[in-house]
């Protein structure tokens, strides 16, 4: 098959062996599949990997990879000891998790689970998602990326005595600002320095939209949740009842969190998911101080996922603001440095 390959830190399009389906697997066609900044991270930082002893992720410079996680396909064959309970030329997405004889691998990032960026792809046929729906599978392969913000903006339970602030208006920020908005909360502040993604974040739903090179986010913030009065600040926040603060960091840029740990409000819960893959330092003893609560990532659950890909199919979600052009397996290399532009859209589709 042809495919965008990884190798020795560079991707060039060519022929590289076609998939088989092991035990419990599809093998299906790529119609569309996103570039997302986790591919950027994986292929610009292979010593991340090193820390991951669970070989989810693994990213060996002198094997071939074939990267891409966030796709739509079409089911071609069934292999071994499968139900066959999803029909040849039925249109799939799934988590992006392959179940192997040696374990679970990442799909798009590990050389045992190739990805979106090539014609063919294997899949876990037990967590494979049938596409009821005639949206186009660009749109559809949007899924994924919406289940990651979607996943983290549910397990925060923001409550009518909070406001939230999400740092970052890339896709995983989007997705966190539509699925508070579909929960009811608000306002929500959206901050990024590009004017072009706060727009799209109002588009996406946000209340409030903030360039920090302008105004601080977090004194943008506590003239919204406490008025301008000066009196209200630091302890008497929680002492007069007024309204406390959940951030969502959403950049994935080394300084961030840590600037947030100490722009923030006292009693600040904090959902971390861009996750710098060189790591980052973190003043704790002042998130000690303010008594702030951090939590990491930790990726969409089942059912998240299933909620959000119906979301995208059904059209109740409108990704269309998030979405750029589409590009072919040639011209991946290229889209792959267009995505690293903070300038350009939230995604760029490749179309194997």
């Amino acid at each position: 098959m042809r495919a965008a390959v990884l190798r020795g830190g560079t991707v060039e399009a060519r022929i590289v062996d076609d998939p088989v389906p092991g035990p419990g697997q599809l093998l299906v066609r790529s119609l569309a599949c996103g570039i997302c900044a986790s591919d950027l991270h994986f292929m610009d930082h292979p010593e991340a990997g090193a820390d991951d002893d669970s070989g989810m992720s693994t990213y060996d410079q002198d094997v071939d990879i074939v990267m891409g996680h966030e796709y739509c396909a079409e089911v071609v064959d069934h292999g071994p000891r499968t139900e066959r309970r999803i029909p040849v030329g039925a249109r799939v997405s799934s988590l992006p998790v392959l179940s192997t004889a040696a374990g679970r691998r990442i799909i798009g990032q590990n050389p045992e689970s190739p990805g979106g960026f090539g014609e063919y792809l294997l899949l876990t046929e037990a967590i494979t998602r049938v596409v009821v729906s005639d949206l186009p599978s660009e749109v559809v392969c949007v899924a994924d990326a919406i289940s990651v913000g979607w996943s983290t903006a549910s397990r925060a339970r923001v409550t009518t005595k909070e406001v939230a602030l999400v740092m970052g208006c890339g896709a995983i920020g989007l997705s966190v600002i539509a699925r508070l908005k579909r929960l009811g909360v608000g306002p929500v502040v959206a901050v990024d320095f590009v004017a072009s993604r706060r727009e799209t974040a109002r588009a996406m739903g946000a209340d409030v939209v903030i360039d920090p090179a302008g105004v601080s986010p977090y004194q943008a913030w506590r003239e919204l949740a406490h008025g301008p009065a000066e009196s209200t600040k630091d302890v008497m926040t929680t002492m007069a009842g007024l309204p406390g603060c959940v951030v969502f960091e959403c950049v994935g840029v080394p300084g961030v969190l840590d600037s947030i740990i100490k722009g923030c409000e006292r009693g600040t819960r904090i959902f971390s998911v861009g996750g710098p893959p060189e790591g980052d330092h973190l003043h704790t003893l002042t998130a000690k101080r303010k008594g702030l609560n951090i939590q990491f990532g930790g990726g969409p659950s089942m059912a998240d996922w299933d909620e959000a890909f119906e979301a995208v199919c059904s059209g109740g979600l409108d990704v269309g603001p998030m979405l750029g052009r589409t590009v072919g397996l040639d011209e991946v290399p290229a889209a792959l440095d267009s995505a690293r532009d903070a300038g350009g859209p939230a995604r760029i589709i490749v179309v194997p």
